[in-house]
């Protein structure tokens, strides 16, 4: 059976723990975004016929939940907070080392080998210590550009290693 085969099944199968209802959408959506590290489009036509509602629907709600992604993420998430404390401390710099490590772009946030994601985010709640990243759901304060990159250059490490 095929690798997208299976994870099909697994969306029938999220769709029929949830009995198929409407008012289960968004807990449909996160499971499947779990599953696929992303919502493809093709799944949202699936999921909304298995429920009964129009995929315009579902796609509107997808886009609605920042949470939700329509395009492939890496396996890690690096967040880098971009607030007036963390913005006035040095986020840039910590952003522009990321960028440069990884090679992205503001238009293209996840790595080419899809193992990191960058993202900016608005504010992490940290502001006392700031910069603040968030790197495979592990809070980094104080955070510094030679500090992001030894994070980076553990996770390469885990990833080698498993």
């Amino acid at each position: 059976m095929e690798n997208k085969e299976i994870k099909f099944l697994q969306v029938q199968q999220i769709i029929e723990s949830h009995e198929a209802k409407v008012s289960h959408l968004i807990a449909i959506l996160q499971e499947t975004q779990a599953v696929y590290g992303y919502l493809p489009k093709e799944v949202l036509t699936y999921i909304a016929t298995a429920i009964g509602i129009s995929p315009a629907t579902v796609l509107g709600v997808a886009t609605f939940y920042s949470q939700f992604s329509l395009i492939p993420k890496g396996k890690y998430i690096i967040r880098v907070c971009d607030g007036t404390a963390c913005h006035v401390r040095g986020s840039e710099p910590i952003m522009m080392a990321v960028r440069k490590e990884l090679g992205l772009t503001a238009d293209k946030p996840t790595s080419d080998d899809l193992m990191f994601t960058l993202e900016t985010v608005s504010c992490l709640g940290a502001c006392g210590l700031a910069p603040v990243v968030v790197a495979d759901e592990e809070v980094h304060g104080q955070m510094t550009p030679d500090g992001i990159l030894e994070v980076i250059k553990k996770l390469k490490t885990a990833v080698t290693d498993n």
